[in-house]
Parts: C-alpha cells; structure tokens; sequence
C-alpha cells in the first residue's frame, strides 16, 4: 500500500496549516480532495504535487486582490469626482 487515504485533520497537520486553511483551499485554489461521503479524504502524493506546482501560493490571491481594491478605487473615486 502506497498511498493511503487521510483526512482534513491528517492532511492539516501533514500540511502544518488549520483545517479552516484546508477547507478555504479546497473551495478556491482546486486543493485536490475527493468527496467520500460526507467527509473529504486526500491523498498526500497528490497534495504534495498540488503545493510543488505553487497552488497553495497567497501571491495569485494578493495579486487579484490587489487588482479588485484597485478597480474599486478607481470606482470611488470617479463617484466622489462626480458627486
């Protein structure tokens, strides 16, 4: 048996993250995790291969944040100009 199957607590200790961390990654960065049942189960060598290819990165998410706030600046301030 190679690979077996954990769970969030597993792969968030494994991860050294929270499993809040891990359930936000599943939802917005495409954290390979599979449905079984109710709970969701990883398998390490995928997650490992996930992280590898930068996935779990913060600097996409800051990078479209940054972009929105700068959006909504623009949109501000065009209305605060205007009114």
């Amino acid at each position: 048996m190679s690979d077996r199957w954990v769970s969030v607590e597993e792969i968030a200790e494994y991860l050294g993250v929270s499993k809040d961390t891990v359930y936000g990654w599943i939802a917005k960065k495409e954290m390979p995790a599979h449905k079984v049942g109710r709970l969701w189960k990883f398998k390490t060598d995928e997650v490992d291969d996930w992280v590898r290819h930068g996935k779990a990165s913060d600097d996409q998410k800051e990078g479209e944040a940054a972009e929105a706030d700068s959006q909504k600046g623009e949109n501000a301030g065009g209305e605060k100009a205007d009114g």
